[in-house]
Order: structure tokens, then C-alpha cells, then sequence
């Protein structure tokens, strides 16, 4: 079946930096979009960054400059490289997979990451 697990979530001080990492299975990993999207507490949940099977890219304006999206395709992993972490980066990232062909759209758990002094 299809699994995205989530990992490197952590708390940190404001400025810091995180990697999130999305390990992937049961998909053909490069045929798929990959996004991180985070939820805060009272909001909805938000696109923060995607990368496409063309590794093109695409990021929420408010992470721009600061975060990165990347993928190992021969790893079937999707990373999101956090710089320069602001309180407001608080959330659940989830990672998620999309196949634009048949509309597929896949879920991880989530991991928490917390930015707080």
C-alpha cells in the first residue's frame, strides 16, 4: 500500500534550521508531485512548497529565499530544508503526493515543528 513517512520534525529557536525528510512506497515515486503543506493551530492547511517530476518548484511567498524543496528520485524521498525558522513556521507538515492523470493525492502523518524562544 502506499506509505509517506514524515521525519525531522523538532523544536527550535527562531532562526534556526530544520530538514524535514518524506520517505515514499507503493508509487512510482518520479511519476508523482510532491508537496510539504502545513497546518497551524486555527488555519487551514497551506501549500508550502512543491516540486514537480520536472523538479520545478514552487514555494508559499512567505518561505521564499528561505526554504528549499528537493528530490532523490532514486531514494523516493522528498526533503524540505527550513533556514532561518520564524514563529510563525509552527505548524504540522505533512507530505503529500499528487498524480495530476488520475487525481491521486496521498498523505504522511505529519511531523510537528515548533519555533519558539
Amino acid at each position: 500500500q502506499v506509505q509517506l513517512v514524515e521525519s525531522g520534525g523538532d523544536m527550535v529557536q527562531p532562526g534556526g534550521s530544520l530538514r524535514l525528510s518524506c520517505a515514499a512506497s507503493g508509487i512510482i515515486f518520479s511519476a508523482y508531485r510532491m508537496g510539504w503543506y502545513r497546518q497551524a493551530p486555527g488555519k487551514q492547511r497551506e501549500l508550502v512548497a512543491a516540486i514537480t517530476s520536472g523538479k520545478s518548484t514552487n514555494y508559499v511567498d512567505s518561505v521564499k529565499g528561505r526554504f528549499t524543496i528537493s528530490r532523490d528520485n532514486a531514494k523516493n524521498t522528498v526533503y524540505l530544508q527550513m533556514n532561518s525558522l520564524k514563529p510563525e513556521a509552527t505548524a504540522v507538515y505533512y507530505c503529500n503526493a499528487r498524480y495530476q492523470i488520475t487525481r491521486s493525492d496521498y498523505w504522511g502523518q505529519g511531523t510537528q515543528v515548533t519555533v519558539s524562544s
